[in-house]
């Protein structure tokens, strides 16, 4: 198949044009733009390729072409292409924020303001889109009060004359127009001074309307005169103090992106500098590379809006970046600058974006996914075959005179798996030897794996082993003795009893300290067998102990335990007085105790 396709695009012609991926189905799976047609599209069919791309290479049965005359038609088109099929291995911005716009119904009799979600064909004004619809509410608000229009709910001229004016009227705010104050022109007009707010010609109002407020003062309309220099007043204010947001985003915006366990797309919004907002999106990981992503993401996220900043500050170059830009112009009517900076402020703002990008891709990363790149980067830092989903870690200890003992922890997928633990009494050891326990546990472990005991089915795909390169090379001889080829590695520890590197049975030291989540992960591993261990030594060691106290009449498990939790140890119950024993139990549990290891002496 990629021989007859590779055929196919070899006959394609070094001109720029669009390329339709299409599966055996015939559904669109992916849609591209190439300035070399066949360079680019032959590159699918031949080489190695990153996993997602040999996944969508996999799935093409056959490809169609569009040729056009520019690399700008071919970003155009490319563009209609992916909103028209959304094909599954295109990076698609699918934004489910809400960006509302304000509507001005103006072929009703008495035009008002309220949200829309999106413009429609409906013969309607239309302004926007606002950062969302608390900020659009508040917007129709401030500027019906500057001009004096209502925010009631009520419906003209259906309710004119019916009810009393509302607080807004006797706080100013209104002219009362359900109480017939002022005609139909004189309302429009109101609604026009709102239009001219919102497109931003504060200065064409305010000049039109010093006009008027100098024309009445001269004609001696004192009271309308006030009037107009009240609103000229409040609409002075919202210009001043930049209440009302006249598009949708600031004067540059700032894109990040970066990828990890997911990728995420951000774009910073800044007015004179100051961060005003920030829309980011987390995505699946792309075809694309970075600079196509990033490309496709831009292109698809402003012109969903319809709204353009001045500026556009891109966190890589892009090869269709002049492309981009003449494409905004278009869109926009007007100049519209998209700008990859190297150095400076601006290339801080796109710093600032990425640094954004790669902390929502932490925040939206859950414990399973850190513990899986935790273990992927271990399995690529130890050269291990398998991913290592299971790890076994073995300790010893030795307390002296009770007995040594070993223990076996497993983790799965990073994750404690208590019910695998086991527990090993160490046998024909008269001396401490700490290497020959340790083949012995690791022996018998693996031992009952190749007789095919249920409690010990599944094999590791890493070993690790309390101690260092001697410990290590005592666990591999064994393996190796029983044919089977499971990774060991030794945990070393600091002068502070710390892990600080794994070594292999070679002596090769693998630093873990680079890692924090890998030294944290290693040392908890290591934490847990040895105290696994201690508490199997200790349990052994209380067994020994309470069947000693056991043999004195008059003491059961319970004075047992008392004892052995105030005394520890059996010498230290011998050498107690009389009168420490009944500090810990009853006179005559603490009477018989006493007699028992004091029989020479006199009788209490």
């Amino acid at each position: 198949m990629l021989d007859t396709l590779l055929e196919k695009a070899n006959n394609l012609p070094m001109k720029p044009g669009v390329y339709i991926m299409l599966d055996s189905s015939g559904e669109v799976i992916y849609v591209g733009k190439a300035k070399k047609l066949k360079n680019r599209v032959t590159s699918y069919f031949r080489g190695n390729h990153l996993p997602k791309v040999a996944a969508m290479v996999e799935k093409v049965a056959d490809f169609n072409v569009i040729v056009v005359d520019s690399e700008f038609e071919s970003l155009v088109l490319e563009n209609s292409l992916i909103k028209q099929h959304q094909p599954h291995y295109n990076i698609l911005l699918k934004d489910d924020k809400s960006y509302p716009f304000i509507r001005l119904d103006i072929n009703s009799q008495y035009p008002k303001f309220d949200i829309a979600n999106k413009p429609t064909k409906d013969g309607a004004k239309y302004f926007g889109p606002y950062g969302g619809r608390s900020m659009t509410r508040q917007i129709i608000d401030v500027i019906s009060k500057a001009v004096g229009l209502p925010t009631c709910g009520k419906k003209f001229p259906r309710d004119i004359g019916k009810n009393r004016p509302c607080l807004n009227h006797h706080m100013g705010n209104c002219r009362a127009w359900c109480q017939g104050n002022g005609s139909l022109a004189e309302y429009k007009a109101a609604v026009n001074q709102a239009s001219l707010i919102l497109e931003g010609k504060t200065k064409e109002l305010l000049a039109e309307l010093n006009e008027r407020m100098m024309l009445a003062s001269e004609e001696l309309r004192f009271e309308q005169a006030a009037e107009l220099r009240d609103r000229i007043r409040a609409i002075d204010s919202l210009a001043n103090k930049q209440k009302v947001i006249a598009t949708a985003f600031a004067d540059t915006d700032a894109v990040g992106f970066m990828r990890g366990t997911k990728c995420c797309f951000v774009v910073l919004h800044f007015n004179d500098g100051a961060l005003t907002a920030k829309d980011f999106k987390l995505l699946p990981e792309p075809v694309e590379d970075d600079a196509e992503a990033v490309s496709a993401l831009v292109r698809q996220y402003y012109t969903s809006k319809g709204n353009y900043p001045k500026t556009i500050l891109l966190p890589c170059e892009c090869d269709d970046r002049e492309e981009l830009q003449q494409l905004f112009i278009t869109l926009a009517g007007r100049k519209v600058s998209v700008e990859v900076p190297v150095r400076g402020e601006k290339a801080k703002l796109c710093e600032r974006a990425n640094l954004n990008a790669s902390e929502e891709i932490l925040r939206s990363t859950t414990a399973e996914q850190r513990r899986a790149g935790t273990l992927l980067w271990l399995q690529k830092a130890l050269g291990l075959k398998e991913y290592p989903e299971r790890i076994e870690a073995f300790d010893v200890s030795n307390l002296g005179d009770t007995g040594i003992v070993a223990a076996m922890t497993v983790h799965k997928d990073g994750k404690p798996l208590k019910r695998d633990y086991r527990k090993f009494r160490i046998k024909d050891l008269d001396i401490r030897d700490d290497y020959a326990s340790m083949r012995q546990a690791v022996g018998r472990r693996f031992s009952r794996y190749k007789s095919g005991d249920e409690k010990f089915n599944k094999l590791p795909q890493l070993l690790l082993i309390d101690g260092g390169v001697t410990h290590a090379q005592a666990a591999s001889g064994v393996l190796s003795e029983l044919g089977l080829n499971v990774p060991v590695f030794g945990m070393v520890k600091d002068d502070r009893h710390r892990t600080r590197a794994l070594v292999t049975p070679k002596g090769d030291e693998i630093s873990i300290n680079t890692n924090q989540a890998v030294f944290s992960l290693i040392g908890s591993i290591q934490e847990e067998t040895h105290r696994f261990a201690i508490e199997y030594q200790r349990s052994l060691r209380n067994e020994s102990l309470g069947s000693q106290l056991s043999d004195i009449k008059g003491v059961g498990e319970k004075r047992k335990n008392e004892l052995l939790k105030a005394f520890k140890t059996i010498k230290a119950i011998k050498a107690a007085s009389f009168e420490e024993l009944c500090a810990a139990v009853p006179k005559n549990t603490a009477l018989a105790v006493y007699n028992n290891y004091h029989s020479g002496d006199e009788e209490k």
